[in-house]
């Protein structure tokens, strides 16, 4: 018996065990592969996910594992102007490269350090529910538990399982991604990391982007046309990768070793509900969406940073299980919008487009050029524009909050700062200076985001009545 079963130990899953086991919550994760997998896929966090991990203490030791390169802007459908997130006020303003595996090696060492077990080749095979929770079984185990977390992948077992419907529109193409080594480069190869719109070739009706990783190692990604059938499941070979870098690369660019490869398609689907009785679904297994700017580790560490403090606060007994509710409320939104914007980026990022597009791209490109339009756009492919919806009259509430120090969050609890001296000291609200652009009294979600906020005059029965308020006990 255990209080919550996480299924796939991928970044979205190890995260969920992370915030749960901050709040005591006894957290089992199953994966069904022996091992991790040490490919470089999932490589980008994120300004916003570099907030929320900065907030947990699990910044630090990423950065310490991530690739190394100038700081430089994402991007957009790949157009040559990089997007410039510093006028978000953040502290993280660039993309952090760091192999997903090496993500996912950091999360479990604190996952574990907090009690959580990881049980390796132990496949989800039956989830069976009742009104009291869940059965699973995996490997050769039934397991007992409140509430099972299904952040098993696109292909997840479990929504399977569940019979759960996962609408959208199916892939129009499949390419290649590798960790691939090079005996030798010709002049075309690129030299060191850049804008991405830079590291990608296109010849005789194949397109690869090469990405330098140092010591003669780099990540490919690639694809041949005119298969009549995307094929996914199809192994990818040494000679298909060392074929696709001659044509696009010339004869000097020799492949020596292919360290690990996969495939991956641009389907784009999103389940109708988060929650299915006490499954709840997170990261791929609730949506997948086109590869474009990074964005699917992202989206899902996300879904995690929300649900993780609303579980543990329901177990724990200083919330009502209607709190958890809000996650479908909150991140089903947020998931549409990712796919939203990853649909529209496919037209731009078709690297065999009409004359139509390619006009259309310098049209739009020239607007990338423009602060504004600039912001705009970094605000959405990095996360620091995303809001939630919440009650309240403050204009920052459901907003995130920028300028305070990190280490308050790290217990993983909601914080009362009171900046200006207004509230009672019976509140138990922390006392700190003023923080220019922030109110006089402010209430944050362990994501986070505001949940609560007056800058003169507070309304208190407002702020005792907010569903964060009696976590902080």
């Amino acid at each position: 018996m255990t209080e919550v079963i996480v299924a796939g130990a991928g970044p979205t899953g190890l995260t969920m065990a992370c915030e749960l086991a901050l709040a005591g919550v006894d957290v089992l994760v199953v994966e069904r592969l022996p091992y991790r997998i040490e490919q470089t896929k999932g490589g980008t966090i994120q300004p916003r996910t570099q907030e929320l991990l900065e907030l947990r203490g699990l910044l630090e030791p990423m950065q310490a594992r991530a690739l190394s390169r100038e700081p430089m802007g994402g991007h957009f459908a790949m157009l040559p102007v990089p997007l410039d997130c510093t006028a978000w006020d953040t502290a993280h303003p660039y993309p952090l490269a760091i192999p997903q595996w090496e993500i996912e090696e950091v999360l479990e060492e604190r996952a574990t350090a907090l009690g959580v077990k990881v049980l390796r080749e132990t496949a989800v095979t039956a989830v069976e529910q009742s009104d009291d929770g869940v059965i699973v079984t995996a490997g050769d185990r039934r397991i007992e538990a409140r509430y099972l977390v299904a952040c098993d992948g696109a292909h997840s077992t479990v929504r399977k399982l569940l019979n759960v419907p996962f609408p959208g529109r199916p892939g129009t193409f499949t390419a290649v991604l590798a960790d691939v080594r090079l005996s030798s480069v010709s002049d075309l190869v690129p030299k060191a990391p850049g804008h991405i719109s830079t590291l990608t070739r296109e010849a005789d009706d194949r397109w690869v982007m090469l990405v330098p990783l140092g010591g003669g190692r780099y990540r490919f990604t690639g694809e041949a046309a005119g298969e009549e059938e995307p094929a996914k499941d199809r192994p990818v070979t040494f000679e298909e990768i060392s074929e696709l870098l001659r044509i696009v690369y010339g004869e000097q660019t020799v492949l020596a070793a292919v360290d690990n490869a996969s495939r991956f398609g641009d389907a784009t689907r999103q389940i109708d509900s988060y929650r299915v009785g006490n499954v709840f679904f997170a990261g791929d297994a609730a949506h997948i969406h086109p590869p474009f700017g990074g964005q699917g580790l992202n989206l899902g560490v996300q879904d995690a940073f929300n649900l993780g403090w609303k579980m543990a606060a329901v177990l724990r007994g200083r919330a009502s299980t209607d709190l958890m509710d809000t996650y479908h409320a909150e991140r089903h939104p947020a998931g549409a919008w990712v796919l939203h914007i990853t649909r529209a980026q496919r037209v731009f990022a078709n690297l065999r487009p009409s004359a139509d597009v390619m006009e259309l791209r310098k049209v739009f490109t020239d607007l990338m050029s423009l602060p504004e339009a600039n912001r705009h756009l970094a605000g959405l492919m990095s996360g620091l524009s995303h809001s939630y919806d919440l009650p309240g009259d403050h204009p920052l509430v459901g907003h995130r909050v920028a300028g305070l120090d990190p280490s308050l969050f790290l217990a993983g609890r909601p914080v009362l700062l009171d900046l200006a001296g207004i509230l009672p000291h019976d509140l138990g609200a922390t006392r700190a200076q003023p923080v220019d652009g922030l109110p006089h009294a402010i209430l944050v979600r362990p994501d986070g985001y505001v949940a609560w906020a007056a800058d003169t005059d507070p309304d208190l029965d407002a702020l005792l009545g907010n569903p964060c308020r009696p976590l902080m006990a």
